[in-house]
């Protein structure tokens, strides 16, 4: 029973390694495409200036959230943090602008400055946050 459960601690630690390495080989194909992507990049204004600023807009905001989040270990949050990247390049090669697209919550409402109702709206603001949007405020 003892030599079962040792070899299902190891089937399992094999598993998890296989899932990391899939993992990362994901992570870093979505780094090399944004790079690909900011190599590419035209302004939609046809300017040189606003195109070179929105390619080093896109270059540093890679590496901004890349850096950010290269010690995750939660397969969750990799999880997360991988579909928001592919939501902001989707959304960026869609709309052809690097930033995020802005959402549009109404204010505070009509709650108190203190008690619950601020607090139960403001979890409300946080998951109804869009996928792509996520990590924008942290890093701006």
């Amino acid at each position: 029973m003892s030599q079962q459960l040792h070899h299902d601690v190891r089937k399992d630690v094999r598993s998890r390694r296989q899932m990391t390495i899939a993992t990362r080989q994901e992570v870093l194909g979505l780094y090399r495409s944004i790079f690909r992507l900011a190599r590419k990049w035209q302004a939609v204004s046809g300017q040189m200036e606003d195109t070179i600023k929105e390619k080093q807009y896109i270059l540093n905001e890679a590496r901004t959230l890349f850096q950010k989040n290269k010690n995750l270990t939660d397969t969750d949050l990799i999880k997360q943090c991988i579909d928001e990247c592919t939501a902001r390049i989707e959304i960026g090669l869609h709309y052809q602008i690097p930033y995020p697209r802005p959402i549009h919550l109404p204010p505070m409402g009509l709650t108190s400055i203190r008690g619950r109702g601020l607090r139960s709206q403001e979890k409300l603001r946080k998951l109804s946050k869009p996928v792509y949007l996520r990590s924008h405020d942290d890093v701006s």
